[in-house]
């Protein structure tokens, strides 16, 4: 039997006039692993201090068991800012001795690439001080999870991690012991980590077995007994159990729906997007040119983040872009934006951006865009534009699409300087939508919004007729939102993925072990006096000639990968070319393992 480790009983909560949470009861027993779940300012954050203690219950009382070794991830840090890395995270342990310890190669391996942090100045030995916030988010979490712990409390642990730093998190959180309580807007990372969920909705907790998909489908059912047939059959949530039901969990080694039920409540819900229909409509809006890159490179200050890119955005396009951190994502997004603002004028250090005459482009950067504090809601809306038309007839007011994105009328009315920096994300993309653009690029368009609203942003961009380009470290959003999906995988290219995330991470993993077999190889290495210096010469000669033949096939990737993008649409020409590129790639894994053989004996 499962011990338990934390008795919340007839717990409440009121700030000011409103009662966050009203005579909640749960509990938390060993191997639980609970999502929580909710909208911003629901309580989810301080449910979870409570839970920790890091904060006092109004009424009722929480209780942990005796010697309860608990770990706490919340969204501000205690670092010491003279403190250095390994100071914070490793302590007073010699090399030898945390080296020696597999959990911490492995937490740091995951969480920064690499024992010597490749990505912080001094290594280990960096001051944390001048480090940015999701820096010092990633030490913060390292530091928890080197430790064992009973109980691992974490509020939005995926915020500043890329694709490969939540996958890594999600694994990692699999195979551990510890119970886990974990806040967070990440839907995929809900459903790879989280056995039970907790939706904290206007004072209470109601509690769903299974992960994110179960949660969609139990509350549909929920919604559809307490309220009528049409009711349910107008209901949001439908829409997206369709799509998970068709999708997602179909790519899940073991989905948990009830699947008779489930194909019964989505039997008339079309697919999310009419792709076809939608296509045509963006044509007609933007003609056939939207965005050609020709043989483009991008530079940030000295470093050459893409060479010589050849690559289209057509109309109707639907595109993820994902890559590591540092790749060039935002800073291509950025050329082509410049380019569109100034009619052309503005171009990159090498290449040519050509732009449509009819794109109109809106651009959602990660910073938010100051407005007058003094504005209302309603008010920042209405100076773009009183009604809104979002395609296939749907037309909106600025109070319609405010209520849409979770401003009700009285919120409407609440001055700009009042908001929320994820309320004022929100606003951000209400203002840029109710300008008509047909083009649109989104850079980090999750950050700070909370389920309910990213549901509600994917029903309007469903039928939103346009070109789109997603940038997002939230896979789920991704995959829901876009149809195709290209990679930066650091080595200055672009890339169709035709499986998409999977298989960036399945890239990204080789590169990674590629990389740890040429540094291996590289190493200095005695040469022993029994081989004769012909012997080496023969070696080094024959690891000249594999060089010069990875070259060219290197040469030939590159041109496999324009051909894949400049038939991105012929999905029998990119089936065959990807044949060629595997085919291609086994070439280099052969030689490869050859020249690693070599490399001994030169």
């Amino acid at each position: 039997m499962a011990v338990n480790l934390v008795n919340v009983e007839n717990v409440s909560k009121v700030y000011g006039t409103r009662a966050l949470l009203d005579g909640v009861s749960l509990g938390v027993s060993e191997g639980d692993r609970i999502g929580v779940v909710g909208r911003n300012g629901d309580g989810k954050t301080t449910l979870v201090r409570m839970l920790a203690k890091l904060e006092e219950a109004d009424s009722g009382r929480v209780t942990h068991s005796g010697g309860l070794r608990l770990g706490v991830l919340t969204q501000h840090d205690s670092l010491d800012p003279a403190a250095t890395v390994r100071h914070e995270v490793i302590g007073d342990k010699a090399d030898h001795e945390w080296a020696g310890d597999a959990r911490i190669r492995d937490v740091l391996t995951g969480l920064f690439g690499g024992l010597d942090l490749p990505g912080f100045p001094a290594g280990l030995d960096t001051v944390i001080g001048p480090l940015s916030g999701g820096e010092r988010r990633r030490i913060a979490l390292a530091k928890l999870l080197i430790e064992e712990q009973e109980l691992l409390v974490l509020d939005e642990p995926t915020n500043h991690l890329d694709v490969e730093g939540i996958a890594w998190l999600a694994r990692h959180l699999q195979e551990r012991r510890s119970a886990l309580v974990c806040v967070t807007h990440d839907r995929w990372f809900l459903d790879q980590v989280c056995t039970r969920m907790w939706d904290v909705q206007r004072g209470t907790v109601y509690e769903y077995e299974g992960g994110y998909s179960d949660y969609v489908f139990a509350r549909a059912e929920r919604e559809r007994i307490a309220a009528t047939e049409e009711v349910k059959r107008q209901n949001l949530i439908r829409k997206e159990l369709a799509w998970l039901r068709r999708g997602a969990p179909a790519r899940t080694s073991k989905p948990r729906f009830r699947v008779e039920a489930a194909n019964e409540l989505i039997q008339d819900v079309p697919p999310p997007r009419d792709s076809s229909e939608l296509m045509k409509f963006a044509s007609s809006r933007l003609g056939r040119t939207v965005f050609d890159l020709e043989d483009v490179s991008v530079q940030a200050g000295p470093k050459m983040l893409l060479k010589h890119v050849t690559w289209q955005l057509g109309p109707g396009d639907r595109i993820g872009l994902v890559g590591v951190n540092g790749a060039g994502k935002t800073t291509l997004l950025r050329a082509m934006a410049d380019a569109a603002r100034t009619a052309g004028e503005a171009q990159p250090v090498a290449g040519r951006v050509v732009v449509g005459k009819t794109v109109k482009l809106a651009y959602l950067s990660q910073e938010v865009a100051e407005l007058d504090p003094a504005l209302r809601v309603l008010e920042a809306v209405q100076q773009v534009r009183e009604r809104v038309d979002l395609g296939k007839g749907r037309e909106m007011t600025a109070g319609q699409l405010c209520e849409t994105f979770g401003f009700n009328k009285e919120k409407q009315w609440t001055p700009v300087g009042d908001l929320s920096g994820g309320e004022r994300r929100r606003l951000q993309l209400l203002r840029l939508l109710m300008d008509e653009p047909n083009v649109l690029f989104l850079d980090e368009p999750t950050n700070d919004l909370d389920i309910e609203t990213l549901t509600q942003l994917e029903d309007v961009l469903d039928g939103w007729p346009g070109s789109m380009i997603v940038i997002s470290h939230d896979r789920f959003f991704v995959e829901r939102t876009t149809d195709r999906v290209f990679a930066l995988l650091g080595d200055a290219t672009l890339r169709m993925l035709p499986r998409g995330i999977d298989e960036y991470l399945e890239r990204r993993r080789s590169m990674a072990q590629a990389e740890s077999a040429s540094a291996a190889a590289v190493a200095p290495k005695p040469v022993t006096t029994e081989r004769s210096a012909a012997d080496q010469r023969a070696a080094k000669k024959e690891l000249q000639r594999i060089e010069r033949q990875l070259d060219k096939i290197s040469e030939k990737e590159a041109k496999l990968h324009a051909q894949l993008a400049e038939h991105a649409t012929d999905f029998a020409k990119v089936a065959e070319l990807d044949g060629q590129l595997r085919g291609v790639a086994g070439e280099r894994e052969e030689l490869e393992l050859r020249w690693l053989e070599l490399a001994e004996d030169a």
